[in-house]
């Protein structure tokens, strides 16, 4: 007769991943009936990609939350720290699990790596299975009419919705068993969170599952009905703030998407405002899947001849724009909002990038390299698409001649000035029409304002016709070669 006692237990392999409900390689784990060891591995092996400083606080945080979530059905995270593999075959002779769940990876080091895992695990008669628990659809699965990979946005995208089936929702468990073994880290001694200082006092956001529910009914009840113009006004509210529980798998893209449309299908929002987000969620899928299928664009540019771009060795530059001290006040306000709360809207993000790669002529991945560290949502995926994007060099690119004008920009999007006023408090008294470009008002508006450009605000470290001219001549020297070469 078999007894519970007898039945090894199966690990369930958190991720990114980090929620109970819609979670593929959980709901498969309880269907073998065996008890389950939910474990998270703060990954230090050889191809762990870097976890920015503000996603680790973020991680912690989640972390936490996915514990509790745990404890209240009678369960447990069990915490370990070092290399992946090691760290799983460690836990199985601890335990004499005989099975491994877990939901893929699709970066392409990770997914080598768990590739080679599963393996070895299933040659010393491990049971090792894995499922896609983090996109709409896997990797490799979306493909054109030659059976290649997408490079056009939107023909992937409408592939993608014509091809991509949602799973059925799969409520989380009411009760879990895991075995008392066995011990585990505890979270406080990873130190995750910042110390010597903290400087995450101005973070106002609620990492884990409930988290991630309460940011999509918050912004399906707010946001969504104005979003396709809502989402570019970095003053108002009308971004989902999702794009930190999707990257940490705390919410399912499924699950937002069939929010948004259910909405509309109610009636409350109009159907091309949910359309407009389910196409946002589609560009976070397209920069997934090419950077599964395309591997080197993570710090290479896709298109290979961007990499001749003659970009400038710059240091006051560069710290002048990571510390919000260009002298172009919507460039410095997204900066500052960045460092302040792990987080800039996404407009801004495309002025603050376009300033640095054409403005400063800086190379984009020292960009990507600055998100990838201070950003919440930092995804390797979505940053290097995202400043490729903007650099000119990536799939669907803006071309790069398209060089954003900091002070338009701030004009057009923050017009009453509200967004720069809350981060670049200095310039609070400067009106309206001169708020974009203080160094344009008459000294004795300066004067009423209290500002002194030089001391208390600084002057632009850059002329921006100049610094178009600029980046016009070193596009040219990239088109050049390109020609170069056709011959």
């Amino acid at each position: 007769m078999t007894t519970e006692a007898d039945v090894r237990p199966a690990i369930l392999w958190f991720r990114r991943d980090l929620r109970l409900a819609d979670n593929p390689a959980l709901a498969h784990a309880l269907a073998t009936g065996r008890p389950i060891l939910p474990v998270y591995i703060l990954d230090e092996g050889p191809v762990a990609p870097p976890v920015g400083s503000a996603s680790r606080w973020w991680l912690d945080k989640s972390l936490r939350a996915l514990n509790g979530d745990l404890q209240a059905r009678g369960s447990r995270l069990i915490l370990r720290r070092g290399d992946s593999e090691a760290e799983i075959h460690r836990l199985i002779a601890e335990t004499g699990a005989d099975a491994v769940f877990m939901n893929r990876l699709f970066e392409p080091g990770a997914f080598a790596r768990d590739a080679d895992i599963a393996h070895g695990l299933e040659g010393d008669g491990v049971d090792c299975k894995g499922w896609n628990g983090t996109l709409l659809a896997r990797p490799g699965t979306v493909l054109n009419g030659s059976g290649q990979p997408y490079r056009v946005f939107t023909p992937f995208l409408r592939t993608l919705l014509a091809t991509a089936a949602a799973r059925p929702h799969s409520a989380a468990p009411d009760r879990l068993t895991t075995p008392t073994e066995p011990e585990s880290d505890e979270l406080d001694a990873w130190g995750l969170h910042p110390s010597r200082p903290d400087w995450s006092g101005g973070f106002d956001w609620s990492p884990g599952e409930a988290g991630a529910e309460a940011a999509l009914s918050t912004f399906v009840a707010r946001g969504l009905k104005t979003y396709s113009a809502g989402r570019d006004i970095p003053a108002e509210p009308a971004t989902s703030r999702l794009s930190p529980h999707l990257h940490f798998g705390e919410i399912s893209p499924w699950r937002a998407i069939a929010a948004a449309r259910a909405d509309a299908d109610a009636g409350h929002v109009p159907s091309f405002e949910a359309d407009k987000f389910v196409a946002e969620i589609g560009w976070r899928e397209f920069s997934a899947h090419l950077l599964h299928a395309f591997p080197q664009i993570a710090d290479t540019a896709f298109r290979p001849e961007y990499d001749a771009m003659p970009w400038r060795d710059d240091p006051v530059g560069f710290t002048a724009w990571t510390r919000g001290q260009t002298g172009y006040p919507v460039v410095d306000a997204g900066m500052r909002e960045l460092w302040a709360t792990g987080y800039m809207h996404n407009r801004v993000r495309m002025i603050v990038a376009s300033f640095l790669v054409k403005h400063l002529l800086i190379d984009w991945r020292r960009g990507e390299s600055w998100f990838r560290d201070t950003l919440v949502d930092a995804d390797v995926a979505s940053n290097s698409q995202n400043w490729q994007w903007v650099a000119g060099s990536g799939a669907d690119a803006a071309p790069y001649f398209r060089i954003f004008n900091p002070i338009t920009q701030g004009r057009k999007f923050d017009a009453d000035g509200r967004y720069v006023r809350r981060w670049v408090p200095e310039l609070r008294g400067v009106p309206d029409r001169w708020l974009h470009a203080p160094w344009t008002a008459p000294p004795e508006t300066l004067r009423d304002a209290h500002v002194r450009l030089g001391a208390d605000y600084p002057r632009p470290i850059v002329d921006h016709d100049l610094a178009r001219k600029r980046a016009l001549e070193a596009l040219a020297i990239v088109i050049a070669g390109r020609a170069v070469e056709g011959d």
